[in-house]
C-alpha cells in the first residue's frame, strides 16, 4: 500500500514499504489500552502484537512478539532460551537499541537487528504489529509476518491476568 507521507515517514514504515510484505497501514490517534488500540485499527485485541525487547545479556537483545491478552511468561522464555536471567531494559536503553520509543518498538527499521521470538499462539490469522511510530500500525499475516522476520515461532507466552 503507497503512503501519501511516504517522505516523512520514520524507519518502521519505510522498512515496511521496503520488505515486499503485504500490509496495510492505519493511522490513528492517541490511545491509552490495548482495547482501544485494537479499535483504532480495526482488529480484536487479541489480534495486536505487542513487540517486547529483552535483554538476555550486557549488550544482547532480542524481540518477543507478543499476542494482545497475552504476556510474556518468563520461565518459558528462559527455558527456550536456555539462560537464567532476562530482564527489560529501560526506556533510554529501548531506545538506544532499537531507535523507537518504549510503545512504538517494532522489528521493522529498529537500529539493530535482533534475534525474534514469535509465540506460537500469533500464527494463522491477520495481526496488527507497531511501524514504529505511536498511532501508526501495519496489519499483516501473521504467518508471512514471522517467515519475513526469520522468528523462532515457540511457546513463550500465557493469558494475561489483569484487565485493562
Amino acid at each position: 500500500m503507497t503512503d501519501m507521507n511516504e517522505s516523512q515517514d520514520g524507519p518502521g514504515v519505510q522498512a515496511l514499504a521496503a520488505s515486499g510484505l503485504a500490509h496495510t497501514l492505519r493511522r490513528h490517534g492517541p490511545v491509552k489500552s490495548l482495547t482501544e488500540a485494537a479499535a483504532a485499527r480495526g482488529v480484536a485485541p487479541q489480534d495486536m502484537v505487542k513487540t517486547m525487547l529483552v535483554r538476555r545479556g550486557k549488550g544482547d537483545y532480542l524481540f518477543v512478539l507478543v499476542p494482545g491478552l497475552r504476556t510474556i511468561s518468563w520461565p518459558k522464555l528462559r527455558a527456550v532460551l536456555g539462560v537464567s536471567r532476562l530482564s527489560m531494559p529501560d526506556a533510554d536503553q529501548a531506545h538506544h537499541v532499537t531507535g523507537y520509543l518504549r510503545g512504538a518498538i517494532t522489528p521493522f527499521g529498529s537500529a539493530q537487528t535482533l534475534p525474534v521470538i514469535a509465540d506460537v499462539t500469533l500464527t494463522g490469522r491477520m495481526v496488527s504489529i507497531g511501524a514504529g511510530e505511536h498511532g501508526v500500525a501495519a496489519t499483516v499475516d501473521a504467518d508471512q509476518l514471522v517467515h519475513h522476520l526469520q522468528a523462532q515461532v515457540v511457546d513463550v507466552t500465557e493469558p494475561s491476568n489483569w484487565a485493562e
